[in-house]
């Protein structure tokens, strides 16, 4: 009868609602009913969606209610107002929790307590601001402390409220209130806080109010009402402060999305030692293996665990015996508890048919879960999460693929520590993110920020992170901490950031006033080199070599998958030896640009290429570029040879030709004896050559149409070559030669024309039949405009993009930094646009180059060669246009591979 009546209740709630306005603000959950459900993400945001949907699946979830996202974006539009009958609702609501609970919020006899959180519709941990134990007062405290028969406890989670609002509402500096809870530590001589009687918390929460007194002016807020709304204010306020900010500048999460708030009753880990609260995962998140994960404290509350604040104890006996931890598990200390959330466990991963992120609390021995959510993991355990899951049967290989993020393949592309190199072990801590970093000590966020934009790689070493060090844990390499376990902010952060972390290394103590670290009898300052390994939690002197990284196993799995389902095909940028088999471990079907003019700075070919240039006839210049021949001619074999049939396409030369001479008066003479000249002819010539927008100037074809016999050489090297590698391997090679940035037909006959009669001297010395594609880099609006009298040429179409982007903007791409991050700040743009495709400008120039292009020759080939062809969201519109490929760097194959097979089941979906 109680529970039906609750139900009625909460069924009223959401009529009362209705009549009041058409808009519905607040959503209530809790006694096996809600009115939210898990897909309305977007208005009741991740926390508040999951609360709910836990709460419709019978689970163990303290009642409460979710103040809506739309409630956010009033609030900001509106100059920080709420909605008139927001209050109203809220106390519908509020009414609903005291009768579910059998509390009054505000009874000095009986009193509600509550949390207020954040709830954005993506994860954003640790960026938004929490209050707990909110409606506590001078007079509540003792009825709290009269009820349960715990004077300690009660003025714990007093002092505990009056320091977390005074921090997150009221903006008094956090360290002030340490700085009293130490002093009476002091006077005492107790070291933790642990130690403190009832008597002793009075003390601490007479000097945090005098604290809020001497900062403010004011006293503390009594009213749980004031506190109220006080609190909600704090976190809607919060989804602008610049940790939140930045965190979604780096995830790219829109503001317009806004947070919801939600407001539950409490529950307390820290009643007592039949109290306990805890994280867990339904799989290791670091590995991915199908164990359960996670950490407790017992007689603590939430934030202790995920604060670093004490180190915390394993969930499981298996943890406990492999981490070598004294201290007893979960599943040893309450068995009866650890086997309901095993329970859970499996019905929740069952339920979401994802790994889960869950919170839970015990209080005096009965189990509460105060949240679920996907839960965040490494890209390693990503992969081997959904390749398990689709072979025990919870989702499919479609769903598999869509689960992984590609760029966070890049986590599995970079070096792991070379098992046989030595180790100097100074520490050894919690392998919180896997992977490996060498840097410079820097124990500050905004030292390591400074640092990186100097080029520098560092490690951020600190006792504990928080979410104000999030710019400078993006900008280091690794991040080592003293305190903390697996689930800590650090932990937690660096492995959704794809950065090494070791957490909770006790042995190491930092001095700041010395900028120093000890260790074991070791000191190092700021500055020197250490290294950490995130999979082992071992920190090290000095740096230790790296080895490549394999791809095999779970992630070739998932490839695979993704390579059956894509239609676009993926190439690689490449013109060494080296890149070329890069891309072609990494799955490349293909070079989709080969910059000829990067082989001509290798120091066995420069001073031909000088010669070349300062030749005053064309005899000069054959002269010196048919020293180049042999050398071009065999670097196109080594290519072909390696792609093995395969296409590759080659940019003939682009760059202006002083980019290839000296600026010195030193090099000047180092250069003309090389090459058996005059200095001062090699200074007028670089004098000559110099161009005030050479972007803009002697380059690309036009280099070809001035100088034909450059263009020349380089097509009988490319041809000669083909010729070599079939007669020689017996293997057909088809190359794409690619004229750089033409912007009209008569451009491309003119070097068409050189093309052709070079391919057919060539077949008649070798007897070879040459097969090859003659196009060009769509770089310029022109050429996007023109494409349909380009294509009656152009047998294909590569756009690029870099170019495409500055000359569409008007933006040189080398000085783009200094100003584009006031852009986006200002919301003028949301992205840089030479990361990711400008979809509406660059990105119209290409949809009309490739309709116009089809229009003339249905069947010509069109792709994409610049840097956004490893940019997932450009990828995605490369698809929706309908091109062939994209070509990428050889180490974002992977990345693109994934990203274009989520482009293909995105189309399908439409």
């Amino acid at each position: 009868m109680a529970c039906e009546a609750v139900r009625q209740r909460t069924a009223m709630l959401g009529r009362a609602s209705m009549t009041v306005t058409m808009n519905k603000w607040v959503y209530a959950f809790g006694a096996g009913t809600a009115e939210g459900r898990a897909d309305m993400k977007n208005l009741l945001g991740g926390k508040g969606a999951n609360l709910a949907e836990m709460s419709r699946l019978g689970l163990p979830v303290p009642p409460g209610f979710t103040i809506t996202t739309d409630v956010c974006t009033y609030f900001y539009d509106h100059g920080k107002q709420y909605p008139p009958d927001l209050k109203d609702h809220v106390a519908h609501a509020m009414a609903v929790v005291e009768e579910q609970t059998g509390m009054k919020f505000g009874d000095p006899a009986n009193p509600l307590l509550v949390s207020v959180r954040s709830g954005a519709r993506a994860s954003m941990p640790g960026m938004m601001d929490t209050v707990l134990n909110l409606g506590l007062n001078d007079e509540t405290v003792e009825g709290l402390a009269r009820k349960t028969g715990d004077a300690r406890f009660a003025y714990d989670s007093y002092r505990r409220f009056i320091q977390m609002y005074g921090d997150v509402v009221l903006g008094v500096d956090h360290y002030r209130f340490e700085d009293v809870l130490d002093g009476v530590k002091r006077d005492r001589n107790l070291s933790t806080d642990p130690e403190l009687t009832a008597e002793d918390w009075k003390e601490v929460i007479d000097g945090y109010k005098q604290v809020i007194q001497d900062q403010l002016g004011q006293p503390f807020p009594q009213d749980p009402q004031a506190q109220l709304w006080g609190a909600i204010g704090a976190v809607f306020g919060s989804w602008m402060n610049q940790r939140a900010i930045t965190y979604r500048r780096l995830h790219e999460i829109p503001a317009s999305w806004g947070t919801a708030v939600n407001i539950q009753a409490m529950v307390f880990g820290n009643m007592g030692d039949d109290c306990a609260t805890g994280v867990a995962f339904t799989r290791n998140p670091s590995t991915g293996e199908n164990l359960f994960y996670g950490e407790y404290l017992i007689n603590a509350q939430g934030e202790d665990v995920v604060a670093g604040i004490r180190t915390p104890q394993p969930l499981t006996i298996a943890a406990r015996k492999e981490g070598e931890i004294d201290l007893p598990s979960l599943e040893e200390l309450m068995p009866e508890t650890y086997r309901q959330l095993c329970e859970i466990r499996e019905r929740l991963e069952r339920h979401y048919k994802d790994m889960q992120d869950i919170e839970f609390t015990i209080q005096q021995g009965r189990l509460y879960i105060l949240q679920t959510r996907s839960g965040k993991r490494t890209a390693a355990a990503a992969l081997k999460i959904a390749v398990d899951m689709c072979r025990e049967g919870l989702i499919d290989e479609a769903e598999a693929v869509r689960r992984i993020q590609p760029a966070s393949l890049d986590q599995l592309l970079h070096p792991t520590l070379d098992p046989k190199a030595e180790r100097n072990v100074l520490a050894r801590g919690l392998p919180a993110s896997p992977g490996a970093a060498s840097g410079k000590i820097v124990l500050t966020a905004d030292e390591a920020e400074t640092q990186a934009q100097l080029g520098n790689r560092v490690i951020l070493v600190r006792e504990e992170t928080s979410p104000e060090d999030i710019h400078g844990m993006h900008a280091a390499a690794g991040i080592l901490t003293t305190r903390g376990g697996m689930t800590s902010h650090a932990a937690v952060v660096a492995r959704g950031m794809g950065r090494c972390c070791v957490s909770g290394a006790g042995d190491i103590r930092i001095d700041h006033k010395t900028r120093s670290i000890f260790v074991r009898g070791v000191t190092l300052k700021a500055g020197d080199i250490i290294t950490l390994d995130g999979s082992t939690g071992e920190v090290m002197l000095g740096e230790v070599p790296t080895i490549q990284p394999e791809l095999s196993g779970d992630f070739a799995v998932l490839m695979g998958w993704a390579d059956k389902i894509r239609r676009m095909k993926i190439r690689a940028n490449a013109e060494t030896p080296a890149d070329a088999r890069t891309a072609v471990k990494f799955g490349a079907e293909g070079i989709g640009l080969s910059r000829t003019e990067h082989m001509f700075f290798e120091a066995d070919r420069i001073v031909a290429v000088r010669r070349m240039i300062v030749a005053e006839t064309e005899e000069e210049r054959r002269a010196a570029l048919n020293e180049l021949l042999p050398m071009q001619r065999q670097d196109f074999v080594e290519l072909f040879r390696i792609m093995r049939g395969l296409p590759v396409t080659i940019r003939l030369l682009d760059p202006p030709l002083h980019e290839f001479l000296p600026r010195s008066e030193e090099d000047f003479a180092e250069v003309a004896k090389a090459a058996g000249v005059d200095p001062l002819k090699i200074r007028h010539r670089a004098i000559q050559l110099q161009e005030s927008n050479p972007m803009l100037g002697h380059r690309g074809c036009r280099l070809g149409i001035a100088y034909p016999e450059i263009s020349e050489m380089q097509v009988r090297a490319i041809f000669e070559a083909v010729a070599q590698v079939q007669r020689e391997d017996g293997s057909t090679v088809e190359p794409e030669i690619m004229i750089p940035l033409a912007f009209s037909k008569a451009e491309l006959d003119i070097l068409k024309k050189v093309i052709d009669r070079v391919a057919g001297e060539v077949e008649q010395a070798t007897g070879i039949k040459l097969n090859y594609l003659v196009g060009t880099m769509v770089e310029l609006p022109r050429a996007a405009l023109k494409a349909g009298e380009l294509a009656e040429t152009a047998e294909f179409f590569s756009f690029g993009t870099n170019d495409l982007t500055q000359t569409t903007f008007g933006i040189s791409r080398d000085d783009a930094a200094s100003f584009l991050p006031a852009y986006q700040a200002q919301g003028i743009i949301e992205q840089d646009p030479f990361v990711t495709l400008d979809q509406e400008g660059v990105g119209e120039l290409v949809r009309i180059g490739v309709e116009r292009g089809r229009a003339v020759r249905p069947n010509i080939k069109l792709g994409i060669c610049g840097e956004h062809g490893g940019d997932p969201a450009s990828i995605d519109f490369c698809e929706r246009v309908g091109l062939d490929y994209v070509s990428c760097s050889p180490y974002r194959v992977p990345i693109a591979r994934l990203a274009a097979a989520q482009a293909s089941l995105a189309a399908q979906k439409k």
